[in-house]
């Protein structure tokens, strides 16, 4: 699938990494470092802006290395661009850890994967057709 983009950063273009990854790693478009205290958040810019065809979402979500290495993720994980947003792709980053955290300029700070989706609609109903797990949830079946 080709998505139009422009890039006002000074980074590549985000790219798959391997043959068979689902996202692509995108990184912080900043002038300078930007340290996120222990349980602070900041908005990361990208330089990234995107056209999205309809059906189509981009899910920002946290890189698996920072988030064990350093306790970093992507707040609102999986964050949403949707296909009708044409602003800069941002991303809010938390610090999760006790120690601080410095993102660096052209650091890869999360990952985007592009997903078709579906759009519902509702159909009001007075019951739910039973089935065998019913209302079970939140470790219904077991320990996690």
């Amino acid at each position: 699938m080709e998505v139009k983009v422009i890039n006002k950063s000074k980074n590549a273009l985000p790219h798959y990494e391997t043959p068979l990854s689902a996202g692509m790693d995108v990184r912080a478009d900043l002038s300078e470092a930007v340290t996120l205290a222990p349980l602070g958040r900041a908005l990361i810019p990208t330089g990234l802006y995107v056209e999205l065809p309809a059906g189509y979402e981009m899910q920002v979500r946290p890189r698996s290395g920072l988030a064990a290495k350093y306790g970093l993720t992507v707040l609102n994980s999986p964050g949403t661009i949707d296909a009708d947003y044409r602003g800069e792709v941002k991303v809010i980053l938390a610090n999760l850890s006790d120690t601080p955290f410095t993102i660096e300029p052209g650091e890869r700070i999360a990952q985007l994967v592009v997903a078709r989706h579906e759009r519902v609609e509702w159909v009001e109903s007075e019951a739910l057709s039973d089935t065998e797990r019913g209302a079970g949830g939140f470790g219904s079946t077991g320990k996690g």
